[in-house]
């Protein structure tokens, strides 16, 4: 047992515990003074959402419009919808759409088949036959004029469905470079009176980061992560944000 207790004891083990401890001791200062460095960089620093919006028109659109027609025959649904087309392509000219600005896609049929209990009888009750007409157009209030006024046309008995008008601002490009910048300006504006309100200045620009533009209708208050374009109105609001970050003096 003495043997034993001598060994234990020894000076070499005393060393490797004094050395242990000095080690431990040195990480947990070098954390530390990590972690007070990390605090003093965040600390240093303020982050401030910019934002800037202007009025928009939009100047171009694009109308997609479809007639279909049913019959007990394909040939005969087909013509059917030729002539919805025709009178339609009629009421877009001489409501003032040159015809160049109306396409016209090509026909499609389907039919219609019976069921009884959910399964097919193998029967044909009918053939629907569709064609698109898409309207381009810079003339953004004749369009939206002629949309309006379709009911004419299907007092007539003619069946088009109206998926409406879409409305498109051609220079949106152009407009984001001032936007970010007003933006900008903005973020500033706020930084300064976070800073100042609390005895500070606000330093030089760290990092910048841009979000997705808004464009929606004028009174709307809705926005998206990935960006928003509302294409129903022709007035518009575009809006852009900028994320901040300044040093703090």
């Amino acid at each position: 047992m003495d043997t034993l207790d001598k060994s234990r004891f020894s000076p070499k083990f005393y060393g490797l515990i004094v050395s242990a401890l000095i080690l431990a001791v040195g990480l947990g200062y070098g954390m530390s003074l990590v972690g007070q460095g990390l605090a003093t960089r965040a600390g240093n620093s303020v982050t401030v959402t910019g934002q800037a919006r202007t009025s928009a028109t939009a100047d171009n659109s694009v109308w997609t419009l479809s007639a279909q027609e049913s019959s007990q025959s394909a040939a005969a649904a087909v013509t059917k919808v030729e002539k919805s087309v025709a009178a339609l392509v009629k009421y877009l000219v001489t409501g003032g759409i040159p015809e160049t600005g109306i396409q016209t896609g090509g026909v499609n049929t389907n039919a219609i088949n019976d069921y009884k209990n959910g399964n097919p009888t193998g029967q044909i009750l009918s053939y629907q036959a569709n064609q698109n007409v898409t309207v381009r157009s810079s003339d953004v209030n004749l369009v939206s004029s002629l949309s309006n006024g379709i009911g004419s046309l299907l007092q007539t008995g003619v069946n088009i469905n109206n998926f409406g008008p879409a409305f498109y601002v051609s220079n949106l490009a152009a407009l984001r470079p001032s936007l970010l910048a007003q933006a900008m300006v903005d973020a500033k504006a706020r930084g300064i009176s976070m800073t100042k309100a609390v005895g500070s200045s606000l330093g030089s620009v760290i990092a910048v980061s841009s979000g997705p533009v808004q464009v929606t209708s004028p009174d709307s208050v809705d926005a998206s992560a990935g960006g928003m374009y509302d294409t129903t109105t022709i007035p518009k609001t575009v809006t852009v944000t900028v994320s901040v970050s300044f040093k703090v003096k």
